[in-house]
């Protein structure tokens, strides 16, 4: 299955991810996970064109999916390693024998933490409950919307589609939808005043936090000191009655060392107020 023009674009200029805008909690990572196969990708936008025919991101629901019916429309592969126990990405991340994903465990745990309440079964939530829209609790942002593999290699320079020219490089890509996007982001903000938004794994700090002053005029930032194991390095300001935080951390293990990780349910606690600093 290849890619096709209309629906690529359609992507990039409708897609910022899953759940609800109305979510109390927004997780914006840095770009939509997968894109290890063209087949993948190509499903993906396949469906959201179909599924989610709206032209404008801000204040439509059709710019978030459900991420469950999403993942229902794009197939495990037969070279996939997860081919002998899963059909569809649905079954591999919400089904029967769903396997828990690193992050999301950490995101929900920072929810918890953020209201004082007691880890549930981490796995369990994430089949039943995470980032359904109906429930309003998490929303699953991406900044940029095209789908990019855990190596960061960049496979969209092969599309042979003129009007997409600006795929020929990830620093070209970026450069073409940053403004409109991290825009979108922001106007949603305003209009939907979700409790706290989380960036993660972000670059190009001191560009979002421009963005954001430029566009809620007075905001502050206030850097504060990683913790070792605890508290990761974040960027904490407030902004039309949400609490924003932008990090270059991720809520996994690098290279799967303990020593790079932190507690994302102990973030949670001190943003929440439920915990206070300590050194």
């Amino acid at each position: 299955m290849g890619i096709e023009e209309k629906s690529l674009n359609h992507w990039i200029r409708n897609f910022y991810g899953y759940g609800s805008w109305s979510a109390r909690f927004w997780f914006v990572g840095y770009e939509e996970s997968g894109g290890n196969t063209p087949e993948e990708v190509a499903e993906k936008f396949n469906y959201f064109s179909k599924a989610h025919p709206s032209l404008n991101a801000l204040g439509s629901t059709d710019s978030l999916c459900d991420i469950r019916e999403l993942y229902r429309h794009v197939t495990v592969t037969k070279d996939d390693r997860k081919a002998d126990l899963f059909n569809n990405r649905f079954e591999y991340r919400f089904g029967p024998k769903a396997i828990q994903n690193s992050i999301w465990a950490n995101l929900i745990a920072f929810v918890h933490g953020f209201q004082g309440k007691k880890l549930p079964d981490l796995l369990a939530y994430q089949k039943q409950k995470l980032a359904l829209p109906d429930a309003q609790s998490e929303a699953l942002i991406s900044l940029y919307p095209l789908p990019s593999p855990h190596n960061h290699a960049w496979y969209y320079s092969w599309l042979n589609l003129p009007q997409v020219g600006f795929l020929k490089s990830r620093a070209l890509y970026e450069e073409h939808v940053y403004e409109s996007r991290m825009t979108n982001i922001l106007a949603n903000i305003k209009a939907n005043k979700p409790e706290v938004v989380l960036m993660y794994g972000m670059n190009s700090i001191n560009t979002l936090k421009a963005s954001v002053c430029s566009f809620f005029p007075g905001t502050k930032f206030t850097q504060m000191k990683a913790i070792k194991q605890q508290i990761p390095q974040h960027h904490r300001a407030e902004v039309n009655g949400t609490i924003l935080l932008i990090t270059t951390q991720i809520p996994a293990l690098r290279h799967n060392r303990i020593e790079t990780g932190f507690d994302w349910a102990e973030f949670g606690k001190l943003i929440g107020g439920v915990r206070e600093i300590s050194t």
